[in-house]
């Protein structure tokens, strides 16, 4: 039997309480964005877990945030999940996947999405939702980058799956903006930031990246199996053992908390933030995964 860790170490049910009311207003929302964006969110994996545990991890990372403060994060990232559907499972040839970058690109800058096409349609709605926040001036060319990365890791992602290349773990882990997590954070950040004087950009994207790195080491040990079976990419099949994966997430994730220790006086929120996703991923991908099956 596994052991337990003692009672008085558990949360604190009331406030574990709030936190999860707040993630189901969340979950709530994502269920309209779903039915908004049918072709975007029809697939099988995209099932009802998989709008709570993205909503209880958003929620339960930023408990002091409200469910409105926390919709563009979990409107981002429900959108990145349905981009990496298309990226990584619909597309059938290299040209398709760079076409369903170039659209996203071309709306991130302002054109207009393209009839009939939910993910340029969805991010459409997330640029515009964006563009109010007194804070876009500084950080929309930032979330526009952030999106150009994440976007040509995955294509460079792609292509190593489709070319059947192996990179090396090095490779592997510097092309965590497959992941998305800088691109969500980016957004959420933006949307949160209540002055235009935006101040430490470059100190929070550089924590920020470091945590990205952690969660693209979890999300792998916790997902193995689910990424043999899909066809995945998966850091445990690049010829490095588990334990050594998780020695590189733990120093990893020493070098995050010190990138984010500085950040704390002036940007508690953010900082706690940060942190705590990392944390949160720790302990969900020791048991669960958010996709569905096929």
């Amino acid at each position: 039997m596994t052991a337990q860790p003692a009672l008085a170490a558990w949360p604190a049910a009331a406030g574990s309480g709030t936190v999860c009311a707040v993630a189901g207003q969340s979950q709530r929302e994502m269920r309209g964005w779903a039915l908004a964006y049918p072709d975007l969110f029809s697939a099988k994996p995209f099932d009802e877990a998989l709008y709570s545990t993205l909503s209880l991890a958003m929620a339960f990372s930023g408990p002091w945030f409200s469910a409105e403060q926390l919709r563009m994060a979990n409107k981002v990232c429900l959108w990145a999940f349905g981009l990496d559907w298309l990226v990584d499972y619909v597309a059938t040839s290299r040209a398709e996947a760079e076409d369903v970058a170039r659209r996203c690109l071309e709306v991130a800058e302002g054109a207009p999405p393209v009839p009939g096409d939910d993910l340029t349609r969805l991010l459409a709605d997330i640029r515009d939702g964006l563009a109010a926040a007194p804070a876009f001036p500084v950080l929309g060319p930032v979330w526009r980058e952030e999106l150009r990365l994440m976007l040509e890791a995955m294509l460079r992602e792609w292509r190593w799956k489709s070319e059947g290349a192996t990179p090396s773990f090095g490779e592997y882990l510097g092309n965590a903006d497959n992941l998305g997590f800088c691109f969500a954070f980016v957004s959420h950040w933006i949307h949160t930031e209540e002055t235009a004087a935006v101040t430490d950009l470059d100190r929070v994207r550089q924590a920020a990246r470091a945590v990205q790195r952690v969660i693209r080491l979890l999300n792998d040990m916790g997902t193995y199996g689910r990424d043999l079976s899909w066809g995945d990419l998966n850091s445990l099949l690049l010829g490095v053992t588990r334990a050594e994966v998780e020695r590189e997430a733990a120093r990893l994730a020493a070098l995050s908390r010190e990138l984010i220790d500085p950040i704390r006086a002036d940007r508690p929120e953010l900082a706690g933030y940060l942190e705590r996703q990392m944390d949160f991923c720790a302990g969900f991908y020791r048991v669960g995964d958010y996709w569905g099956s096929l």
